[in-house]
């Protein structure tokens, strides 16, 4: 079992995930993003990392409203992300300056999956 940490439109909640086995057939993975570009923010050093952002839901990544080295505020829209025809709102639960951002738009993610570092 898994404890995930997850916000919905900026409200936390905390909860319990059992693995459980499937016979369902696999679902492939997205392709790999492109290398981003040389102008980047350098990725942050693990010990700088305040806060992972997990996607809490399997969904497709519609658009991301921040940028690396971006100063957010606890409640501030970090990204929309679709699931089941709904557009949730991930939003920053502490004050923080955004540090890596590992998706794209148009990404399909699994829940869990790391979306952005808060530092």
């Amino acid at each position: 079992m898994k404890n995930l940490k997850i916000t919905v439109n900026g409200q936390v909640y905390d909860v319990t995930v059992e693995e459980s086995s499937s016979t369902s057939a696999p679902v492939a993975s997205a392709p790999a993003a492109p290398a981003a570009p040389a102008a980047a923010a350098p990725a942050p050093s693990s010990s700088d990392v305040k806060e992972v952002i997990a996607s809490p839901m399997p969904g497709t990544i519609m658009t991301i409203e921040v940028n690396p080295g971006q100063k957010v505020k606890k409640g501030d829209n970090l990204l929309i992300l679709e699931a089941m025809k709904m557009e949730n709102e991930i939003v920053s639960p502490i004050d923080a300056t955004v540090g890596q951002i590992m998706i794209s738009k148009g990404d399909t993610v699994d829940s869990g999956t790391e979306l952005l570092t808060l530092i």
